[in-house]
Parts: C-alpha cells; structure tokens; sequence
C-alpha cells in the first residue's frame, strides 16, 4: 500500500477518499480495499458529539478521533483541520498535533472562524490575505515527509469562480500542495479551475449538497484528482441504525431485520478477533 498521497495521486485514476468517522469504520474501509480515508470535521461534530457542524468542536475533539482511527489502520488519512482553531501560533500547533496523531494529509478553509458546513447559506469567508497567512502557518509547520497540506476555498458561493481561481494560486504559492474548492456546481468548473490551477485539485460529493453527484470518470476528465466521498457511509449508518430502533418499537421480535445485519463472524473477521484470543490463550494456557 502507498504510504502518502502523493504516490496516490500518480495512478491513472482520480483517488477515491473516503469517510471514515471511526475506528471502525477505517477497518471496514481498509478491508475492502480503499486507498485513503478521510476524518470530516462534521463526522466528529455529528456521531462523536451528537452536534451540528457548525464550529462547536475543538482540536483535541478531532485529534483524539484521529489517534483511535490511527491505532487500528495504516492507511494515509486526511483530517479536516477547518479554519486551523486559530491564527499563527494556535495553526502551528494544530498541525504538529495531526501530525503526532497520524495525519498523512489535512486541509484548512478560508471561512471565519464561527465556520458552517459548505453546503450550507449563510458562510463567510476571510481576505485571502488572512487565508494564506494560515497556509503560510501550517506550511511552515509540516515536519512529516511527503505530507500534503490541502487549502479549501469557500469562495465560490461567494465570488465566483475566478475568485476561486485566484485564491487557490495564492494558496499554492503560499505553500499548499492541492485545492478543495467547495460546493461546487457544474463540471465545467471544475475544468476551469484544473485549466488554470497548477495543484491536485479534489472534488467533494457530498450526498443531499449542493454539488451534483458526478461520476468518478466524469470528473477524471474534466482534471480532478481526488474525489472525496466524506460521510457516505455515516450516512448509510445512521439510516439503518434508525430503522432497527424504529421496529424494535413496532415489532416483538428483529428476526426479519437478520439480513440487513453485520453478522457475529463478519464482525470478527474485521477486527481478526481469533487472531486476539489465540495470543490470549497461548499467554495463559498452562503447560
């Protein structure tokens, strides 16, 4: 397995990132064959918290995800730093504290710091000066080799694309390695940003946004190099976690809900138990 996203992002195809908002879920991700995982800001708010993504978590919220996540797979992880908790000093210690967790990658926004999710209205965005101050920051930070540090633009609800354009050459020559212009909506942007972008540029398909959800070939060709799936499964979750309390409500028994379950040896399959409880038998069999 690559160890970076840089080797990653050499394969033909755009790297499919994908949602992991758990340790857990990292394991099911790695055993079915993903490539790189991704730790969303709201995943953390949401199922970590029971919270709305809308600043209320802190760093160390993210951090302790990220070293639990860390602790099970190998697989190269970017984190969702938002705004970076901070200006200068605090950006600084945001990254170096990923990067002790196990961070292959993280990407900060251009929002203010009282931030919302990008799908949703009402965002304010920074000066880009002010936004490649925290690039600069983090940029100067980074003691991790072949580590990525991605810069998201807000701007396109905003300002348009050519401010989505010009902020992310600023960002790059401040020190980013890739673009995550948010909510975008029609493909031909995204050709006009890889036309006139020279980074890696990712695509965010986010369920029930505002950006359509295009296809993995779609987006290879019109230049996006990672295409970020950020709560999909959480969102597969959630739905069938509902539906079990909602029949064990209506119904005496969850018999005909069996199939729509993970089953006892699946489950042990993901986490190699047998594996744990042989080393377990072997250290206090006795001779």
């Amino acid at each position: 397995m690559s160890d970076n996203f840089f080797e990653l992002l050499q394969a033909p195809e755009p790297l499919k990132i994908v949602g992991t908002i758990n340790a857990y879920s990292a394991l099911l991700a790695k055993k079915n064959g993903h490539k790189a995982i991704y730790l969303s800001g709201a995943g953390v708010a949401n199922a970590s918290f029971g919270l709305p993504d809308l600043a209320l978590t802190s760093r160390d919220n993210v951090v302790e995800d990220l070293r639990r996540i860390k602790g099970v797979v190998d697989t190269p992880i970017l984190v969702d730093c938002d705004t970076g908790w901070g200006s200068g000093l605090n950006i600084s210690k945001t990254l170096k504290e990923m990067i002790s967790a196990g961070a292959d990658a993280v990407h900060l926004e251009d929002q203010v710091s009282e931030k919302r999710c990008g799908h949703r209205p009402g965002k304010e965005i920074v000066s880009e000066e002010e936004m490649v101050d925290r690039i600069k920051a983090a940029k100067d930070s980074i003691t991790k080799k072949d580590f990525m540090l991605m810069a998201r633009t807000d701007s396109f609800s905003k300002e348009g694309i050519n401010s989505v354009i010009d902020r992310a050459n600023a960002f790059i020559e401040a020190g980013a390695d890739s673009i995550f212009p948010e909510a975008i909506t029609k493909l031909e942007d995204y050709s006009k940003i890889s036309e006139n972008v020279n980074a890696p540029i990712l695509a965010n398909i986010t369920e029930f946004g505002l950006t359509p959800l295009y296809k993995a070939d779609e987006l290879k060709a019109v230049g996006v190099k990672m295409i970020l799936y950020p709560l999909s499964a959480f969102r597969a979750m959630s739905k069938a976690a509902e539906e079990i309390y909602i029949a064990l409500n209506e119904t005496n028994s969850l018999e005909k809900k069996l199939k729509k379950m993970q089953s006892r040896d699946e489950l042990y399959d993901v986490l190699n138990y047998h594996m744990y409880e042989k080393k377990i038998d072997e250290l206090f069999s006795k001779e």
